[in-house]
């Protein structure tokens, strides 16, 4: 038994360590160095909690806090991975709202503000990009996603998929 797994995290070592290094950000040309758009797409993958409220008969309001891999690639064939946090809130009629942020391994963050359908399958969210921090701190931009699958489970645990991730940002240009 113990043979097995000392083989299970031998093997799996490498793979980490390579799918690591391909994701991690460096100072790529992704990121342009003046006010020219780049763009980019990617998926979104995440689990997390939604936490509802009974507002009238049938209907509830939801927060909704998920986190999970954020990958990317732009028209350089470079990729980057990010963890992605978001937290948003449903009011059951129609506006949904909310805030992200992507963090690399760096440490370095890209925020956004986050506008859209209930988190459901088939359901549009688009993000406004708004700065962040090291590598992103005056970057800014838009991207929009449509959710392949969200699946809820029990204890309101829900997960959910974008394969469609797609956007484009820019440095803002700082005048002297």
């Amino acid at each position: 038994m113990r043979t097995a797994t000392i083989f299970m995290v031998a093997c799996m070592v490498p793979v980490t360590l390579l799918l690591g290094s391909r994701l991690t950000p460096s100072p790529s040309p992704l990121l342009p160095s003046s006010d020219e758009w780049r763009a980019f797409q990617g998926s979104w993958s995440a689990v997390g909690r939604r936490h509802t409220l009974p507002i009238d008969a049938g209907r509830a309001a939801a927060v909704v806090q998920l986190s999970g891999a954020v990958v990317l690639t732009g028209g350089t064939g470079a990729s980057f991975g990010f963890q992605g946090e978001a937290i948003g809130f449903d009011d059951a009629e129609g506006l949904s709202i909310g805030r992200a942020v992507w963090t690399d391994a760096r440490g370095d963050r890209v925020f956004s503000v986050l506008k859209g359908e209930p988190l459901q399958t088939g359901r549009r969210i688009v993000g406004t990009i708004a700065g962040g921090t090291g590598a992103y701190a005056d970057v800014t931009g838009e991207y929009e996603l449509t959710w392949q699958y969200v699946v809820s489970g029990e204890n309101d645990v829900v997960q959910g998929r974008s394969a469609d991730l797609s956007g484009r940002f820019r440095r803002s240009v700082k005048q002297p």
